[in-house]
């Protein structure tokens, strides 16, 4: 089934509620992706992210799925009552990736795609926008312009960590950029620990730090078998690790909503 209703960002992210957006770094086949849905809506979890346009450092790896795979992960999204969120990387795709997604997402590399951006904006689906791993947080602001300005001001933000000279990690996770875009915008900010991390061991401490931060969700990367994974596979968590966080991390947040 094509995607067709419009969702509305209030419907994803409630007052004093956290939201989870999980799945893998890439879509490698129905198999495992449902596997994974299948795991993740038990939980009740109810966004799933997966990507099928990769935008590899390498040429030589793994691209994802790329059109084939935007039916399979419609598909799969159904048929478990899920949100279908993954990356459209140029605004000539726009409209095929929106036949199928609910939430489109931005990724760090086109986090400064104007032209992207731009179209995003004049249609009316939410859009996932990652911060640009170069790019400082008056910068994540005035991209997100680029897309309300057209209209849309549907839209999530997304801190996925910055590269710095420190190289114990992956990307260094800003957990600064939460109370800073807060006091510049109403959008839901959501913490992406999995980029920063690099190694699923620090994914667990970055997601509870982000939400005792006030992040008002977490975008996790999770797979049935993170070892043989395609790509990313070091800092895609399992099913286990991935219960775990989810717990301790509803944990945090009921405290913080009790006031302690």
């Amino acid at each position: 089934m094509l995607a067709e209703r419009m969702l509305k960002v209030d419907e994803l992210f409630q007052e004093g509620k956290l939201a989870f957006i999980a799945g893998p770094c890439s879509v490698e086949g129905k198999k495992m992706l449902e596997e994974t849905a299948s795991f993740l809506s038990g939980l009740g979890v109810k966004m799933l992210r997966g990507g099928l346009f990769k935008p590899r450092t390498s040429p030589d790896s793994f691209q994802g799925l790329r059109e084939k795979g935007l039916s399979i992960m419609r598909e799969v999204a159904d048929d478990y009552g899920m949100i279908m969120i993954t990356e459209v990387m140029d605004a000539e795709n726009i409209s095929m990736v929106g036949q199928y997604t609910d939430v489109f997402q931005v990724g760090s590399r086109n986090s400064q795609n104007f032209p992207l951006l731009t179209a995003l904006g004049k249609q009316k689906k939410p859009v996932l926008l990652k911060r640009g791993f170069g790019n400082t947080t008056e910068e994540f602001y005035q991209s997100s312009r680029y897309i309300s300005s057209q209209g849309n001001d549907q839209i999530i933000l997304v801190e996925r960590g910055i590269r710095t000279f420190e190289d114990s990690t992956r990307f260094t996770l800003d957990i600064s950029s939460i109370p800073v875009m807060r006091k510049r915008v109403g959008y839901p900010i959501v913490i992406d620990p999995s980029h920063p991390a690099g190694k699923r061991e620090y994914v667990e401490p970055l997601s509870l730090a982000a939400v005792a931060a006030g992040a008002n969700g977490l975008m996790i990367e999770v797979h049935p078998d993170p070892d043989n994974a395609l790509s990313d596979g070091m800092q895609q968590v399992n099913f286990e690790q991935f219960e775990q966080i989810y717990k301790k991390a509803l944990v945090i947040r009921n405290a913080m909503n009790s006031g302690f």
